[in-house]
């Protein structure tokens, strides 16, 4: 009878052909960095990329987004155009000159009304958003405001307020800085944004949530949770493989996306990480950081009971995988 068809053998160290795998095509990988067709930013590929993915790092270092128009709407270059100009965040440092007097103490905000009236915002709309951040006077003029912080207010918290101004978001989504149009293979057009903000794009009224795309792997585990960022984490994992002509096979990326990911949150993959938190002592003390493992390990009276390969290596055992995984009792 024929056995039954299994995946891997019992026993077989997945984990270390999975690391020699990714690994070793991975010192084959160039530095450079690519240029993103038409956003005209540096996105990491290569190297650079794979450190940031497993380094699981709080955002990558250029952000985006694909955003996916609704089927009516995405034939339409001209709507297309209008949804992602829509998309893209207007800060006040663009729509106004904002200058200090620090002799008076106070900031006046110059509102250019040219701009405005062609970003259709209204001065009120401008004036009720800076009232968040500090009290607002009507200036000389109908498009001046003043702003008078109290008489103790230092100089340096007029700086602070100043810079909060330019950066406060007047008009489009946070964190978009710009976007551009996509042709499809079918005819329609999608929008590729730089910089990322999930949750308030998936709201808009014109976009496909489902297939809304970012690459920034934390943002994803925030706002759909782990599974979605798991999945996402082996797509950008094979992707950055694929791009290099490097053929990896793609169980070998879910294998790493799910140990980074198996306790509910994302983990790097390092001493601060999956490294770091080893079960035992002398595997942890293996990696890095060898004598703070040991004393802590002194201390706390830990044990180790020898279920990994470091520690059997370390001690000149057999090491618990494969073969070495079967006892053998002889009856005499």
């Amino acid at each position: 009878m024929a056995s039954k068809a299994r995946s891997v053998d019992p026993g077989e160290a997945v984990g270390i052909i999975a690391a020699q795998s990714i690994g070793e095509p991975g010192t084959q990988m160039t530095m450079r960095t690519f240029h993103y067709a038409g956003v005209a930013e540096q996105v990491p590929t290569g190297l650079p990329r794979l450190i940031e993915l497993v380094d699981a790092r709080k955002e990558p270092k250029k952000p985006l987004m694909d955003v996916y128009i609704k089927e009516e709407l995405s034939k339409s270059e001209p709507k297309v155009r209008e949804i992602a100009h829509g998309l893209e965040s207007t800060l006040l440092s663009s729509l106004a000159t904002i200058e200090e007097d620090f002799a008076q103490k106070l900031i006046r905000i110059a509102i250019d009304e040219k701009t405005i009236s062609e970003e259709q915002i209204s001065l009120d709309d401008i004036k009720k958003k800076i009232q968040k951040l500090a009290s607002v006077s009507e200036g000389e003029e109908k498009n001046v405001f003043v702003i008078k912080p109290t008489k103790t207010t230092s100089l340096r918290n007029i700086r602070r307020l100043t810079n909060k101004l330019r950066s406060l978001h007047i008009k489009g989504i946070e964190r978009i800085s710009r976007t551009m149009i996509i042709r499809n293979a079918d005819g329609t057009y999608r929008i590729r944004t730089g910089g990322s903000n999930l949750a308030a794009i998936m709201k808009h009224p014109s976009v496909i949530s489902e297939k809304t795309y970012t690459n920034d792997i934390q943002e994803i585990e925030r706002v759909l949770g782990v599974e979605a960022a798991r999945q996402s984490l082996t797509n950008e994992l094979k992707q950055v493989l694929d791009m290099q002509n490097l053929n990896v096979d793609i169980r070998h990326c879910m294998l790493l996306a799910d140990a980074m990911t198996m306790d509910g949150k994302i983990k790097s993959i390092g001493r601060h990480g999956l490294s770091g938190e080893k079960a035992g002592v002398l595997a942890r003390a293996a990696f890095e950081e060898t004598i703070k493992h040991l004393i802590n390990a002194a201390v706390h009276a830990e044990e180790d009971r020898l279920i990994g390969v470091t520690e059997n290596i370390i001690i000149g055992q057999t090491v618990p995988v494969g073969t070495g995984l079967v006892k053998l009792k002889m009856k005499m």
